[in-house]
């Protein structure tokens, strides 16, 4: 009795085992590297990012209607030393009439080979080319050559649009790569909003519906400004400046809306999602993307907060007045910050703010928009004054 007993108990157990859901592998998280130039920059950004991000897709070449092949001047010291897997990305641009299979291809094994000579181990290949869907016969023609004179142990991959999905020709065009890699965000009207966290699920879960290959999901971490046009549509300016007067609106996708995504792909993730990968690497300099502190916090699923505060600097009753943001969430410029004072016999505001003063307080205006980086610090004027009272300072924002 007590042997059935035992068995029971036994089987009991092997069947609740058999039934548990095996934990969902974490999402991995790579990151694009898209400056055409290479800078000094580089290096911090590289050393900063590799605790978070485990590939880098670097952009090698670029194709362009007008201006014919442009490859990136990447560093490949810094690629070397650096250690990650390693994926070229190929620009083909969408506006090209016809795309030279015999020329592109010719072109895509040069710019690899002199990677390789330079003592970089690529991981993959990637193609970037935004086709309507008219043209994807001939892309999946193009592809299944690219992929025939490739070395067969070097994975090919393309990057895709939603729009794809109302086309007949996907699947088959899926079939001819590795993985895809399906861009959910500055897909349609940019003046409809840069990024829909709602819409991207849905393309995801579609998407999944459709391949069987991995796949990931192109995430922005950046922003573009619109520019008025006497011709309609407004003209999106990016990470290169467009020569052009008039009013730019700013368009930022919004680190709040892309943490609780990635929180929810990690928990629910559609079948065949394989990562996320992060437009673009930032450099200090770029005005138009996350801080890697952000963007690093947002891939990590850690809270988000910005913490504004006003610093002072002191010397013989001359004051540097800062503001430094010690979260690690960028923050627009607050609107207004107020400093009670006493004899006070001069001040001024630096560029951005303006400066109202009274015997007894300093206010600072925003004149214009602006962000302040997580954990970055930005002055914004100076008084001379025989005392500042830092502690009931305010900043409003």
């Amino acid at each position: 009795m007590v042997f059935f007993i035992r068995l029971s108990l036994l089987f009991a157990a092997l069947l609740l085992n058999g039934c548990e859901q095996r934990p969902t592998p974490p999402l991995d998280q790579q990151l694009y590297i898209w400056q055409r130039q290479w800078t000094p920059a580089h290096e911090a950004a590289l050393h900063d990012s590799r605790a978070d991000f485990s590939t880098l897709r670097v952009l090698a070449l670029q194709a362009f209607p007008q201006d014919g092949w442009r490859r990136a001047l990447i560093d490949p010291v810094l690629l070397k030393r650096d250690g990650r897997p390693l994926i070229a990305v190929i620009r083909l641009d969408g506006q090209l009439k016809t795309l030279d299979q015999d020329a592109v291809i010719a072109q895509v094994q040069q710019v690899l080979g002199d990677w390789q000579r330079q003592g970089l181990t690529l991981a993959g290949v990637e193609i970037d080319h935004d086709a309507g869907n008219a043209r994807l016969p001939a892309y999946r023609e193009f592809l299944g050559h690219l992929r025939a004179a490739l070395p067969a142990s070097l994975p090919l991959s393309i990057t895709a649009l939603p729009a794809w999905l109302d086309s007949p020709e996907l699947p088959a065009l899926l079939a001819t790569v590795d993985s895809s890699v399906l861009q959910v965000h500055a897909v349609s009207d940019p003046r409809l909003g840069l990024f829909d966290p709602d819409q991207a699920k849905k393309w995801a879960r579609a998407w999944s519906r459709v391949t069987d290959k991995p796949f990931y999901l192109a995430l922005p971490a950046y922003g573009v400004a619109l520019l008025s046009s006497t011709e309609g549509a407004p003209r999106v300016e990016s990470e290169v400046p467009i020569e052009q007067g008039g009013e730019r609106r700013e368009l930022l996708a919004d680190p709040q809306q892309l943490s609780a995504l990635a929180g929810e792909l990690r928990q629910h993730p559609p079948a065949h999602l394989a990562g996320l990968i992060w437009f673009r690497l930032p450099l200090p300099n770029d005005r138009r993307a996350w801080s890697l502190t952000t963007l690093r916090a947002v891939a990590r699923g850690d809270a988000l907060n910005s913490r504004l505060s006003l610093q002072l600097s002191e010397d013989n009753g001359l004051y540097d007045i800062s503001l430094s943001n010690q979260g690690n969430l960028d923050s627009a410029w607050p609107e207004r910050l107020t400093l009670p004072v006493q004899g006070c016999d001069g001040a001024d505001a630096l560029a951005g703010y303006a400066l109202q003063q009274s015997p007894d307080l300093l206010t600072f205006t925003r004149l214009r928009e602006g962000r302040m980086a997580a954990g970055g610090q930005r002055a914004i004027g100076w008084a001379r004054c025989a005392k500042i009272d830092q502690g009931a300072s305010h900043v409003d924002p």
